[in-house]
């Protein structure tokens, strides 16, 4: 881009939006010029977000990206959502160490239902411009896919960490994993991108879009908009539908959701304050009540006002008070009273193995009591609870 004096303004609002992304080439005065040169030409900038959906559910890592898209809507511009019909038969091997299974057509559009729902929590996606690029990667000819092919090289592919890793460690990659970077660097050709968002594991895919552009003669590179990814609730993997238990979904029930926001580590406190909501984090406060803050906060965007305050009010009665929740399900046992069997009938778990070891951990109690041993049998009317957050009233 030109060299162009920056007003001020434009240079507040590229660093208010970049607030914790980084932004390639040339950070926040590249991002400034775009925001500047696209007020006095008129013409709103085009801001890129694909979605593989390889799940149904989104989760409170996705929307770190979908609310910078939002403040981006709201200065007027174009936010264009890529459904990836097609990338997502592929599989985006974006930090991978193995080869990512591929979905078939149906799983995509099956998972691509519920993803803008949930998204509207966030964003007004009825002013949005949706794509899926299966319309024009699936129509490709052989040799329009020899032609994207040519636009890079073996050797540049092979600098991304996750291949370079994988090819050190003698782990398969295969070819068409090859073709994901250039897939979704297409993507902004055709949509005629200015930004691409993504997170930081998205960088070699978000530069080749660039690469791209340019290769088919575009007279412009897009920028990459790269925001960290969040961790879980145990602080250390990233948040991932592949890791439920350390997983906050949209979908989860607000009750749910305040509860694991009241797990996450204190460290990742500030980290969540910073890209999940609007307010400031308090390093003065006592943790235990600014991690309460949070929770209500996020909890509320979600799910609003009234099931914020019930699920704190209940946190507060079971968690910290020791109490049990007043609306509890009752499980009349028809079938075997093994405590293993109860709880995996009871979806307290997914399988025998995660029961045993929940078992053995501590996690479950009858009455108050511990269960230490997995061959109890529950004969008697009482409270079951299974981790911290589940409970059912046993009927034999």
């Amino acid at each position: 881009m030109e060299d162009v004096k920056i007003e001020e303004k434009f240079l507040k609002q590229a660093l208010e939006i970049s607030k914790g992304a980084e932004v390639l080439p040339n950070g926040v005065s590249e991002l400034a010029k775009l925001l500047q040169n696209s007020y006095y030409s008129k013409k709103p900038l085009r801001v890129k977000l694909g979605l593989d959906p390889t799940r149904p559910d989104l989760h409170l890592g996705h929307t770190v990206v979908m609310r910078k898209l939002k403040k981006f809507q709201e200065l007027g511009h174009t936010i264009v959502l890529i459904v990836g019909g097609a990338t997502a038969m592929v599989g985006d091997p974006s930090g991978k160490s193995e080869t990512r299974p591929a979905l078939s057509k149906e799983q995509v559009e099956e998972n691509a239902k519920t993803y803008f729902e949930q998204m509207s929590k966030v964003l007004d996606v009825t002013k949005a411009e949706v794509r899926n690029n299966a319309d024009w990667l699936h129509s490709m000819k052989f040799t329009d896919f020899l032609k994207l092919a040519s636009a890079t090289t073996v050797a540049k592919l092979m600098t991304r960490d996750d291949f370079a890793k994988r090819y050190a460690e003698g782990r398969p990659i295969s070819p068409v994993e090859f073709f994901y970077p250039l897939m979704q660097g297409y993507d902004s050709v055709e949509v005629d991108a200015d930004i691409e968002f993504g997170g930081t594991d998205q960088r070699f895919n978000l530069l080749m879009g660039r690469d791209i552009q340019a290769f088919y003669g575009l007279d412009k590179a897009q920028i990459a908009f790269m925001l960290p990814l969040i961790e879980g609730t145990d602080g250390v993997v990233k948040m991932s539908k592949t890791y439920p238990e350390h997983c906050i979904s949209l979908t989860e029930s607000p009750k749910d959701m305040y509860g694991k926001l009241m797990s996450i580590p204190d460290e990742l406190m500030e980290k969540y304050f910073t890209l999940l909501t609007d307010i400031e984090f308090n390093k003065d406060n006592n943790p235990r009540d600014e991690k309460m803050r949070l929770a209500y906060e996020i909890t509320k965007m979600y799910n609003g006002a009234d099931e914020a305050d019930k699920a704190q009010n209940e946190f507060i009665n079971v968690v910290q008070n020791k109490g049990v929740p007043d609306d509890i399900p009752e499980f009349k046992i028809t079938g075997s009273n093994n405590i293993v069997d109860i709880l995996v009938e009871l979806n307290f778990v997914q399988s025998k193995g995660e029961a045993k070891r929940l078992i053995s951990g501590g996690g479950v109690k009858f009455e108050g009591e511990k269960i230490s041993d997995i061959q109890t049998a529950l004969d008697k009317e009482g409270v079951l609870q299974g981790g911290r957050r589940k409970y059912a009233k046993i009927i034999p």
